[in-house]
C-alpha cells in the first residue's frame, strides 16, 4: 500500500523542527482503528479520541489517505480478490438510490422529500448479482433517481473486461424512454419494474441492492452523515464496501477454500 511506504519512509520525527525533535507520529494501524469505530459507530471525532489519538490527527490523517487515495485502493483490492477467489456476477447488475439523513448538510445534501424536507443524502448505489458494491454516486435527497443512472453506469469502466451480455435490474422509478435509450445506446439490457404494477421485490435480481443499502446503513455514520465533504463521505464508503466485499468473501469461500486462519464455523 502506497500509505504504509509512506509511513514506514518517514522519520518518527519532523527534520524541520528547530529544536530537532517533535511529537512522534501516531501509527496508522491506531489511527485506522479509530476510524473503523467511527465508521461502525458514528462517534464524533472529540469523542473517539483518547491519550492515543487526538480528534486532530484523525482529520489530519484521514486527508492524508484520501490524497494518497488509500481508500480507493482498499476496494479495489477487496474487489479484485473476491473476484479472483469467488468470481463477481457482472453479466446481471442491479442500481438503485437510497435516501439517508445529513443533519449538518454538506456539498452533496439536499432537502429530503421523505424527511420532511430535512437534509438529506441520495446515494445511487450499484452492486453486481450476489450484492458486492461496485460504485455509487452520491447526491442530494431531492435529486430523482433517473437522472443519476447514467454516471452510476459509468463506475463500470472501473472494473476492467466486461461481459458482453449484461442485464441492469431497476426499479419502476426508471421506467421512461429516455431510460431505455441509455441503457441501449451502452449496449445494455434492462429489466425494469413498471409504473402502477405491484410485484414482489424478489420478481427480479433487484433486490440484492436493496440488501446492500441495508448493509451499508449498518454502518451509522453512512445512515446519518454529519460528514460535509463529498471526497470524506465518499472514504467512509470505500472504507464500508471494502468491510462488506471481504466478509462476503470470507463467507463464500468459507466452503471451498482452505487458509491457515479460516474460522472453526461459516461467518
Amino acid at each position: 500500500m502506497q500509505a504504509s511506504d509512506t509511513a514506514s519512509e518517514r522519520s518518527a520525527y519532523a527534520p524541520t523542527h528547530p529544536l530537532g525533535c517533535n511529537r512522534p507520529r501516531i501509527g496508522d494501524r491506531i489511527v485506522f482503528d479509530k476510524m473503523l469505530q467511527m465508521l461502525r459507530f458514528d462517534c464524533s471525532y472529540q469523542a473517539i479520541a483518547d491519550t492515543t489519538c487526538s480528534a486532530t490527527t484523525i482529520r489530519n490523517r484521514r486527508d492524508e489517505w484520501i490524497r494518497l487515495g488509500v481508500f480507493a485502493r482498499l476496494k479495489q483490492i477487496a474487489l479484485e480478490s473476491y473476484d479472483r477467489i469467488v468470481g463477481l456476477v457482472l453479466d446481471q447488475i442491479a442500481v438503485d438510490g437510497s435516501i439517508t439523513k445529513a443533519p449538518g448538510g454538506g456539498e452533496v445534501a439536499g432537502r429530503s422529500p421523505v424527511d420532511r424536507g430535512k437534509q438529506g443524502l441520495k446515494r445511487s448505489g450499484m452492486t453486481d448479482g450476489y450484492g458486492i458494491p461496485l460504485g455509487r454516486v452520491l447526491a442530494g435527497a431531492n435529486r430523482h433517481d433517473s437522472p443519476l443512472l447514467a454516471p452510476t453506469l459509468d463506475r463500470l469502466d472501473d472494473l476492467g473486461p466486461l461481459p458482453d451480455d449484461i442485464t441492469v435490474h431497476l426499479d419502476a422509478g426508471y421506467d421512461s424512454d429516455k431510460t431505455r435509450a441509455l441503457l441501449d445506446e451502452r449496449g445494455l439490457h434492462g429489466r425494469i419494474a413498471h409504473k402502477g404494477e405491484k410485484a414482489p421485490i424478489q420478481a427480479s435480481q433487484r433486490w440484492h441492492v436493496e440488501r446492500t443499502h441495508a448493509w451499508q446503513n449498518a454502518f451509522h455514520r453512512l445512515a446519518r452523515c454529519y460528514e460535509r465533504r463529498t471526497t470524506v463521505i465518499d472514504a467512509f464508503f470505500d472504507l464500508a464496501d471494502t468491510i462488506i466485499t471481504v466478509r462476503s468473501l470470507t463467507r463464500r469461500a468459507w466452503t471451498t477454500h482452505r487458509w491457515d486462519e479460516r474460522p472453526n464455523r461459516r461467518p
